[in-house]
């Protein structure tokens, strides 16, 4: 299992770990996803759906802080993934993230798990 880091310290806030596990491409964003941010996130998704990954898991655990920008990455991810047969899933997302899916009722559109280790047992 490989695991890739994307994201600097000159970016600041969002550090992001790509690894790969068994049918799903992990990516575990860590710190504020917002529209300075969310090409950082937005690379190693497309990155995965180019080469064929279309099971997404997002690691929401160690992610603080989403803004519209961010969720628009997460939609547009989830589009690719399923037109390519696949989907996103989003897991251990913290209180103050899930807050953002459900005013929006884009928790309705992800499958939402509330562990890693569920998300990858599905």
């Amino acid at each position: 299992m490989d695991r890739v880091t994307v994201g600097s310290a000159n970016r600041g806030r969002l550090q992001v770990e790509v690894r790969t596990e068994g049918q799903s491409e992990v990516v575990t964003p860590a710190g504020e996803l917002d529209h300075h941010t969310a090409d950082l996130l937005r690379a190693p998704l497309e990155d995965a759906l180019d080469q064929g990954r279309v099971r997404l898991v997002v690691d929401c655990s160690h992610l603080e802080f989403c803004d519209s920008t961010g969720l628009n990455v997460l939609l547009g991810a989830r589009l690719r993934a399923e037109a390519a047969g696949g989907g996103v899933h989003l897991a251990g997302m913290l209180p103050v993230v899930a807050r953002v899916f459900e005013i929006t009722g884009a928790e309705a559109v992800f499958t939402v798990h509330d562990s890693l280790a569920a998300a990858l047992a599905e």
